[in-house]
């Protein structure tokens, strides 16, 4: 399931990476039709997992990586990348007004995306919103 922002990643950057595995679960038959479209469309020429992501972040010097797995997370800061999340991608389109954080984490909650309830209040508080 998706949450209806799929627009957000080349918004919000100039260039977006990513590894081929990645690409191959966005599109497998399993995934949202939305992320399949989407995958299809703006992903063609993208490269392999979590190792692939960042021995391609690597080779590229890559500024930012965006993981979201803990073991992936750990490796790239290892490396010595910034590395951020789908949390911190909401929470960066919040800043610059792209999407209602509130309807994206009720969105996101819906999907299988894991979380500790916890970040997502801290999101939440950041971003109050407006009556």
């Amino acid at each position: 399931m998706s949450i209806g922002h799929i627009e957000l990643l080349p918004s919000l950057f100039i260039k977006v990476f990513i590894p081929g595995e990645v690409y191959r679960e966005l599109r497998h038959p399993t995934a949202p039709q939305l992320l399949r479209e989407w995958a299809a469309d703006a992903l063609k020429q993208l490269g392999a997992g979590e190792r692939a992501a960042i021995t391609l972040a690597l080779s590229m010097h890559a500024d930012l990586i965006l993981i979201d797995e803990r073991k992936g997370t750990s490796a790239a800061l290892t490396k010595g990348f910034e590395v951020t999340g789908t949390l911190g991608i909401l929470r960066l389109a919040a800043r610059l007004s792209l999407l209602d954080i509130a309807e994206a984490i009720t969105k996101l909650k819906t999907t299988n995306f894991r979380y500790r309830q916890e970040m997502l209040d801290d999101l939440l508080n950041e971003f109050p919103t407006k009556t």
